[in-house]
C-alpha cells in the first residue's frame, strides 16, 4: 500500500493555489477538469518531490474545486496536512512576510500550524532535532486555532 494524496475541498481556487503555490511553496504538478461533473481537480507535490523526479510517486495534495458554489464550514472537520521544512524559524518567518497567520508558533523550535484561505489545518515539522528556542518565537502567543 502507498499513500497517494490528501483531497482539500477549495471554494476559490485561485485564492487556494495562491496560498499552496505562492506563499506555501508546493508546485503543480496535474490538473484534470470535467465540464460534466463541474470540477477541477489540482495535484500539487512538495518542492523537493517534484525535484527529486519522484512527483508522480510522491504524496500529493488533491485540490478539490467544484464548480458550483459550496460552503465547507471548517474544512468539513479536515484534521490537518503536514510538511516537514528544513528551517521552521526561517519559513514561518517568510509565510509571515506573505501575509500568512502563524496560528500555533514555533515556541519548541519543532512545530507550527498555519491554515489554508478554506481553513485547513497545516502542521509544520522542523526536519531532524528541534531547533534550540528563540525569540521572538519563544514567546509569541497563539492566535485562533488550528
Amino acid at each position: 500500500m502507498r499513500y497517494l494524496h490528501t483531497m482539500v475541498r477549495v471554494k476559490d481556487l485561485d485564492d487556494s493555489l495562491d496560498f499552496y503555490c505562492n506563499k506555501l511553496g508546493l508546485k503543480e504538478v496535474r490538473r484534470h477538469e470535467s465540464s460534466e461533473g463541474r470540477y477541477t481537480l489540482v495535484f500539487l507535490a512538495a518542492p523537493q518531490d517534484e525535484e527529486s523526479c519522484v512527483a508522480s510517486h510522491a504524496p500529493l495534495v488533491e485540490l478539490t474545486w467544484n464548480w458550483d458554489s459550496e460552503d465547507y464550514a471548517g474544512g468539513r472537520n479536515f484534521g490537518h496536512l503536514a510538511y516537514e521544512v528544513d528551517d521552521i524559524y526561517a519559513t514561518c518567518q517568510w509565510l509571515m512576510d506573505k501575509g500568512v497567520t502563524i496560528n500555533r508558533p514555533p515556541r519548541d523550535g519543532r512545530m507550527a500550524f498555519i491554515r489554508s484561505p478554506d481553513g485547513i489545518s497545516i502542521e509544520l515539522l522542523q526536519k531532524g532535532d528541534a531547533q534550540p528556542k528563540a525569540e521572538p518565537w519563544a514567546s509569541m502567543a497563539n492566535i485562533g486555532s488550528w
